[in-house]
């Protein structure tokens, strides 16, 4: 065995924990309504997590269906090495990428008021 056997064995065992994840995180936001992973930032959920809950759980379910898909692909055999690591990799990247995008939205920096300063009286 190579590394590159290893490793594309790695990659691809890899692949059924994420998408079990994945796949739980988008099953808790939709049918449990458990909005406490959505759009985290610093462990700390935004002031209205369900506003932001039908974008986590769209961000989750689609990433997870097409690893799913990916899976299959290599599976039947329907994929080769170099299509199906880069579909999955631009997905995991692109997840990722999405899940930090809508958390940072979530949590906005401008537009705060800032809490007014006590004045010293004299």
């Amino acid at each position: 065995m190579t590394i590159s056997v290893a490793l594309t064995w790695i990659l691809f065992l890899g692949l059924f924990p994420i998408v079990f994840f994945w796949l739980r995180r988008a099953w808790r936001i939709l049918f449990k309504r458990d909005f406490s992973e959505v759009a985290l930032k610093r462990g700390q959920p935004p002031a209205d997590p369900a506003k932001f809950a039908p974008y986590a759980a769209a961000i989750n379910l689609v990433a997870g269906g097409v690893i799913v898909a990916v899976i299959l692909m290599v599976v039947i055999g329907g994929a080769a090495y170099d299509t199906w690591t880069a579909i999955a990799g631009s997905t995991i990247w692109i997840k990722f990428l999405a899940d930090f995008i809508l958390s940072r939205h979530a949590h906005p920096v401008w537009g705060k008021k800032q809490p007014a300063a006590p004045k010293d009286r004299p």
